[in-house]
């Protein structure tokens, strides 16, 4: 994942709510699956073994968010499972047929959560985080970030 991505995922992360982290973490199994399958296409194992791990350690972090108390958390706990095998058997047989699978099933997941954002109004889950504010600077097409919050009070007071 580029430099500039990680950045975009860090700065989405920190102004999230519950909902819209989940979103984020199925977008970030999808990207790291597409890094997967590049790396595959370009015969580079290592890279490969990277993307999916890192994809595997979504699906982690998806799955410590269950409420497994729940019929549709024990639902979405199986088909996490699932998934994860199914990144487990491409890692070993080196195919594609379960990164694709892997891919639909978390575009599918991904949809249906962006439905669910739009009627989730809940306040972000990260508080006392500088906001930033992007806009046109001097020169044509060049963006600019400014962060306008105090930053000496953030963190842990003694």
């Amino acid at each position: 994942m580029t430099q500039d991505k990680i950045q975009a995922y860090t700065r989405r992360i920190t102004m999230a709510n519950k909902t819209q982290m989940i979103t984020i973490l199925y977008e970030m199994v999808l990207d790291y699956v597409a890094e997967a399958r590049d790396a595959l296409q370009n015969s580079d194992k290592e890279a490969y073994a990277e993307g999916l791990k890192k994809a595997m350690n979504c699906i982690d972090e998806l799955i410590h968010s269950l409420n497994v108390q729940y019929e549709l958390g024990k639902n979405l706990l199986a088909l996490y499972l699932f998934e994860k095998r199914q990144l487990l058997i491409a890692q070993v047989r080196n195919r594609y047929e379960e990164l694709e699978h892997v891919c639909r099933t978390f575009q599918s997941l991904h949809s249906a959560y962006i439905q669910l954002e739009k009627m989730n109004d809940d306040e972000a889950i990260m508080t006392n985080v500088p906001k930033v504010y992007v806009g046109l600077t001097y020169g044509k097409g060049l963006l600019k970030e400014s962060i306008t919050d105090n930053l000496v009070s953030r963190g842990y007071r003694a």
